[in-house]
C-alpha cells in the first residue's frame, strides 16, 4: 500500500473509528473488550495529526451532497490537541468509572461525540461539517445528564435550548452562505462572502451560532451548568476540545484578509471578549464548586480567543500572523484546561498516602500556573506572541494591549487561587481509589502542558528565555499573586458571607424567572377565562394542559425535548420570513 493510500485510509478511520465502536457498543453494550478500546478510537486522529502530508485532500461525492476530508495546518493543530484530550480523557474515564453501573451508556454517548468533534475537524464541506457538528453536540447531552439529577436535567435542559438555536443559526448560514459561493466548499465559501450583499447577516448568524458553543461572553451559560454535573472526564472534553469547535468554526466560515469586512465587527469582538476575561473571573471566584470555577475560567480564556478574532477581522492585512497566535491559544487553553479538569477527578478520588497527596497538589499547581502565565509557560508564550509578535499593531493599540494583559494575569491568578484552594486534595471517605489509567493519563497531559512552548516558533521561544522576558513575567506575576494575596485578606477581614455569591449559570437566573413568571400570568388568564364556562375557553385551557405535561415538576417528560421542538418550529418560521424576504 503506497503512502497516498495510507494516508487515506486514516483519514477515513479518523471519524469512522469512533462511530463504529459506538455503534458496536449499542449492540453489545456489556462487552467489556468495547469498553477498553473505546478510547483507541481517537488514536487515527493523534497518528494522522503528525504523520499527514499536508494539505491532504480526499473527495467523496457519493456523501451527501458531494462531501470532501482533509487536512491542513490549521485543521492540523486541532486534530492534534483534539485527538490527544479524547485519548487522555477517555482512558481515565475507564477507571474513574469502573463502578458505574452507567458506564456503556456514558462510553456510547462518549464515542458519538467524539467522532463528531473529530469528523468535523476534517470536513472541508460544510455540509459534512454540521452533520459532525450536529452529532457532537447532541450526543454530549447524554454526558451532560450522565448522573440522571435533578441539576444534570436542568443543566441538560438549557445545553439543548443553546444547542437547538445554535444549530439553527448555523444552518441558516451556511444555507445562504452556499446560495452565495454556488458550493459548500468552505474554500469556495470564504472569498464569496468578503463582497456579498448579506455579509453583515451571515456574520451575525455564523458569529452568535459558533459563539454559543465557544461560551462567548451572554452565550456562554450552558457552560458553568454542564460542568459541575458532568463527570470528570467528559468535562475534559467539554472545556477542553468540543468548545474549540466553535473557534474552528469561525476559522472556517469568517471572511478573515479580506479588506471589505466591516471594521466594526472586530471591534465588537474586542469589546466582548475584553469583558469576558474579567466578568467571568468576577463570577467565578464566588463560586464554591471547583470545577464551576473551571468552567468560568475558560469564558474567561475564550474571552482572549474572542480579542484575537476580532484583531483579525479588524486587521485583515495581518491575519497570518494573528492565526498563529490563535492557533497557540487553542492548544495551550485545551492541554492545560483538561489537565486540571482530571486533576479534580484525582483529588476527589481516594489516594494511597500522604506522598500521593503532595503529587497530586503539584499536579494542579503546574497546569494552574501555566494558565495564569506564570514564566516558561504555555501562558508566557501567549503573553509574548500577544505582546511582542503584534507589532503590526500601532502605538496606542499597542501599549493598551499590554496594560490589558497584564490585568488579564490578575484576573486568572485570582481564579487559579480559589479553584486551587476549593480542589486542594484532602483525605475523603470515597469509595473510588484513584488507578493507574486514572495517574497515566492525567501525568500525560500535565507533561504536554510543561512542552507547550515547545510548539512555539523559534523566535518566541528565543523571547521567552531572554532575561526582559523573563524579568516582565516575573513581576507581572508577582504583583498579581500579591493582589490575589491582597484581596484574599480583604475578603476573611469582611466575611465571605457577606460578599454577593451569583450562582452558577449567572444570566440564566432572570430569564428563567421571567419565564416562570410568563407562564403563571399566561396560566392565571386561561383559569380566569375558564371560569366563563365557555366552550371555546375549555378547549384553549385544555390544550394549555396538554403543553404543559411534559414541564411538569416530576419531569415526567424532559422539558429539553419539548423546549427544543418549540424552539425549532419558532426559528424555523423566523427563518423562512428571512429567506423570503
Amino acid at each position: 500500500m503506497t503512502g497516498a493510500a495510507l494516508h487515506i485510509w486514516v483519514l477515513l478511520l479518523v471519524p469512522a473509528a469512533p462511530l463504529l465502536l459506538a455503534c458496536a457498543l449499542l449492540v453489545w453494550p456489556r462487552e467489556r473488550m468495547l469498553i477498553t478500546l473505546a478510547p483507541w478510537t481517537a488514536l487515527p486522529a493523534l497518528i494522522g495529526s503528525v504523520s499527514f502530508a499536508i494539505p491532504l485532500t480526499l473527495d467523496l461525492p457519493w456523501l451527501l451532497l458531494g462531501a470532501q476530508l482533509g487536512l491542513d495546518h490549521t485543521g492540523q493543530t486541532f486534530l492534534f490537541f483534539t485527538g490527544l484530550l479524547w485519548l487522555a480523557a477517555g482512558v481515565f474515564a475507564t477507571g474513574s468509572l469502573k463502578a458505574d453501573d452507567g458506564r456503556p451508556r456514558f462510553f456510547v454517548f462518549y464515542l458519538l461525540a467524539m467522532a463528531g468533534n473529530i469528523g468535523l475537524i476534517v470536513a472541508q464541506d460544510m455540509v459534512s461539517f454540521y452533520v459532525f457538528f450536529a452529532l457532537m453536540s447532541f450526543s454530549s447531552y447524554g454526558l451532560i445528564v450522565h448522573t440522571r439529577s435533578a441539576e444534570a436535567r436542568r443543566a441538560g435542559r438549557i445545553y439543548m435550548i443553546m444547542v437547538v438555536a445554535s444549530e439553527l443559526l448555523l444552518f441558516a448560514a451556511m444555507v445562504m452562505a452556499a446560495q452565495i459561493a454556488g458550493s459548500v466548499l468552505f474554500a469556495d465559501v470564504g472569498p464569496a462572502l468578503a463582497n456579498a450583499a448579506t455579509q453583515n447577516l451571515i456574520l451575525v448568524l455564523a458569529l452568535a451560532g459558533f459563539g454559543i458553543k465557544l461560551g462567548v461572553l451572554g452565550l456562554h451559560v450552558w457552560l458553568p451548568l454542564a460542568h459541575p454535573v458532568a463527570p470528570t472526564p467528559a468535562s475534559a472534553v467539554l472545556s477542553g476540545a468540543m468548545i474549540k469547535a466553535g473557534l474552528l468554526g469561525w476559522l472556517r466560515l469568517l471572511p478573515f484578509g479580506a479588506e471589505s469586512v466591516p471594521i466594526e465587527w472586530g471591534t465588537l469582538l474586542i469589546g466582548v471578549g475584553a469583558l469576558a476575561v474579567f466578568y467571568a473571573a468576577i463570577v467565578g471566584i464566588t463560586q464554591q464548586n471547583p470545577k464551576t470555577v473551571l468552567a468560568y475560567s475558560s469564558v474567561s480564556q475564550m474571552g482572549l480567543v474572542t480579542i484575537a478574532i476580532g484583531l483579525g477581522l479588524t486587521l485583515p492585512e495581518r491575519w497570518p500572523e494573528i492565526s498563529a497566535i490563535v492557533l497557540f491559544l487553542a492548544l495551550h487553553h485545551a492541554l492545560a484546561k483538561s489537565a486540571l479538569f482530571l486533576g479534580v477527578g484525582m483529588a476527589t478520588s481516594r489516594l494511597a498516602s500522604e506522598p500521593h497527596r503532595w503529587l497530586v497538589a503539584i499536579g494542579l499547581i503546574m497546569p494552574a500556573l501555566a494558565l495564569a502565565g506564570a514564566p516558561f509557560t504555555g501562558g508566557a508564550v501567549v503573553k509574548v506572541l500577544l505582546s511582542t509578535e503584534t507589532a503590526f499593531i500601532d502605538a496606542a493599540w499597542r501599549n493598551t494591549l499590554k496594560t490589558f494583559l497584564s490585568w488579564t494575569v490578575l484576573a486568572t491568578v485570582f481564579l487559579m487561587a480559589r479553584f486551587l484552594y476549593l480542589a486542594w486534595p484532602r483525605p475523603v471517605p470515597t469509595p473510588h481509589p484513584a488507578t493507574a489509567t486514572m495517574w497515566l493519563p492525567w501525568g500525560l497531559l500535565i507533561l504536554a502542558v510543561l512542552l507547550t512552548p515547545l510548539f512555539a516558533s523559534p523566535g518566541t521561544t528565543e523571547k521567552l528565555w531572554s532575561w526582559s522576558t523573563t524579568l516582565s513575567s516575573l513581576g507581572t506575576f508577582a504583583v498579581a499573586a500579591a493582589g490575589t494575596a491582597g484581596g484574599a485578606w480583604i475578603i476573611v477581614r469582611i466575611g465571605a458571607h457577606r460578599l454577593p455569591h451569583p450562582p452558577a449559570g449567572d444570566l440564566v437566573i432572570p430569564v428563567e424567572k421571567a419565564v416562570t413568571h410568563a407562564l403563571a400570568l399566561i396560566r392565571n388568564a386561561i383559569q380566569f377565562v375558564s371560569r366563563q364556562q365557555h366552550y371555546g375557553a375549555r378547549l384553549i385551557q385544555n390544550g394549555w394542559s396538554r403543553l404543559q405535561w411534559p414541564i411538569a415538576p416530576d419531569y415526567a417528560m424532559d422539558l429539553a425535548w419539548t423546549t427544543a421542538c418549540l424552539l425549532f418550529l419558532a426559528m424555523a418560521l423566523i427563518f423562512i420570513v428571512v429567506a423570503a424576504l
